[in-house]
């Protein structure tokens, strides 16, 4: 489509503006007009229907959209592995997410072959490998492989979860890899995880001085750092290391984020994947002692969001969602409206997401804007479980382009 309008929908533009019956018009693949008629082209219909921006989702896993464990312990051959990259990648659209940032798990060659239409999927911004210490989270192998040995765990061009690195010389040359296979920002593991091998919450990975080697270089491309953190004090190295935004932040408390606010340093919190790993952890392909690790952390997560809100941090939103079952990752919004409001949560994964990710043509519907935009069925800021089931996006478009049509 060269030039369409959609007239008759209500459009919640993704600024946080009220809501408006006006009509929009898309040519060469962006938003042209808002309000008018058009002389030419494509007139859609939308009466009854929601216009939102393309949603954006500021952490995935797609490359890890098979079951986990068995992934890493060689029992999955790559053809099922890319399988379930592109069937996730294409879920992800249907739902209604136009972009991704994948904080972690695909190499370079997801990233074009999305990009050049060989595969549906969102937009996607990537980390590629996450940066991890040695042994620290993001190492999945056996205690008894080698360590040297984790990299044969990777499939160039598909998936490679994390580098390990001992020093600050080895997570120079690592993130420098990075860089050369395709990353445009970077990620490090700077406290335990929940998914993760010996390591606990309350464990700190990474010096001050090793994580400003990674602020360094992401400096000297332009790019920024984000990291993983629950604790605190590994969120209080990272920011004075110099890293823009943290991911989870399950336990900050107020001192913390008030440090984060000072530095502009963003948080996205992950709600969706506590709730499906504390229901089903094996549907992921995890054992059950997941669940003795998130004990809690559901509440505390909530109780860190109220904290950073009231102490004025950006706060984006972001799904991390792992294992075959990421059809719904809309359940982030519906999570979220819970605990804000459904305008807070749409704002969130629209114009915060584009702002923390650095792509400042998408996330709201205006004049000169990338056109990515979704119709749903019925208004989700009345009622925000339909954010949640795919089949309430009905018309989704990406760059000007109708990439599903339910209508």
């Amino acid at each position: 489509m060269g030039r369409f309008q959609v007239v008759g929908a209500t459009v919640v533009d993704g600024s946080g503006r009220d809501p408006c019956d006006v009509a929009v018009t898309v040519e060469d693949g962006r938003f042209s007009e808002l309000g008018g008629s058009s002389a030419n082209g494509e007139r859609l219909d939308a009466g009854g229907l929601t216009m939102t921006p393309g949603l954006i989702d500021a952490h995935v896993h797609l490359g890890l959209s098979s079951l986990v464990q068995p992934q890493f312990s060689f029992q999955i051959s790559a053809a099922e592995i890319a399988a379930d990259i592109f069937a996730a990648a294409g879920a992800t659209l249907d739902a209604g997410f136009t972009t991704v940032r994948d904080t972690g798990g695909i190499d370079g060659g997801v990233v074009t072959a999305i990009a050049k239409g060989r595969v549906r999927g969102p937009r996607v911004v990537s980390c590629g490998p996450v940066q991890c210490q040695t042994g620290g989270h993001g190492y999945y192998g056996a205690e008894w492989e080698p360590t040297e040995l984790w990299s044969s765990h990777h499939v160039p061009g598909l998936c490679a979860l994390s580098m390990m690195a001992g020093n600050a010389d080895e997570l120079r040359r690592n993130v420098r890899e990075a860089f050369r296979r395709g990353a445009s920002f970077l990620k490090l593991c700077v406290t335990g995880g929940v998914v993760g091998g010996k390591d606990r919450l309350t464990d700190t990975q990474f010096t001050v001085e090793e994580i400003a080697v990674a602020v360094q270089e992401a400096a000297a491309r332009g790019t920024y750092v984000t990291v993983h953190a629950h604790n605190n004090e590994g969120i209080r190295n990272a920011v004075e290391a110099g890293a823009r935004c943290v991911e989870h932040g399950t336990d900050l408390d107020e001192p913390t984020a008030a440090l984060m606010a000072a530095h502009g340093v963003a948080l996205v919190p992950t709600f969706a994947v506590v709730e499906r790993l504390l229901h089903d952890p094996a549907a992921a392909g995890l054992d059950d002692s997941v669940r003795d690790r998130l004990a809690g952390a559901r509440e505390r997560m909530a109780g860190a969001l109220a904290v950073a809100k009231e102490a004025g941090v950006r706060i984006g939103l972001g799904s991390d969602l792992i294992g075959p079952a990421q059809d719904r990752r809309g359940e982030e919004l519906r999570l979220r409206a819970r605990l804000e409001t459904p305008m807070d949560a749409l704002v969130a994964a629209t114009k915060t997401n584009a702002e923390i990710i650095g792509l400042a043509e998408v996330g709201v519907i205006a004049p000169g804007k990338q056109a990515d935009l979704v119709l749903w069925n019925g208004n989700p800021l009345d009622d925000p479980d339909i954010f949640a089931d795919p089949a309430n996006a009905v018309l989704v478009v990406q760059n000007g382009r109708v990439v599903k049509d339910l209508r």
